[in-house]
């Protein structure tokens, strides 16, 4: 078997290397989303049965004063609406054809 020459040994183990640095973000993509979602299924847990009112009040508290700075999108306040107090807006109806044409006249 001939041997390779050595930029294309150098060049096969940086596609390596690239390989192996995009698995490892991947990895660390996922165990973050996992810790987020831990610790928002705690979060929730503790609102829904906590056995100590007065922290369970205290941390409602907390999440509609951080919450509405932190959350950007629409989409993402009204998966909150029931925690924040606010009624979830539902998207307008579309206009038909014929409705457009006679708002236009």
């Amino acid at each position: 078997m001939a041997r390779l020459p050595i930029e294309q040994r150098i060049a096969q183990l940086e596609a390596r290397a690239k390989a192996l640095k995009a698995r490892m973000a991947q990895q660390d993509r996922a165990k973050d989303t996992r810790r987020k979602i831990l610790l928002g299924a705690l979060v929730l847990h503790r609102l829904e049965q906590s056995g100590d009112g007065e922290f369970s009040k205290r941390l409602g508290d907390w999440l509609r004063r951080e919450l509405p700075g932190f959350l950007t999108r629409e989409e993402d306040r009204a998966l909150f609406a029931d925690l924040l107090g606010t009624k979830a807006e539902s998207p307008a109806p579309m206009m038909t054809m014929a409705e457009t044409t006679k708002s236009e006249s």
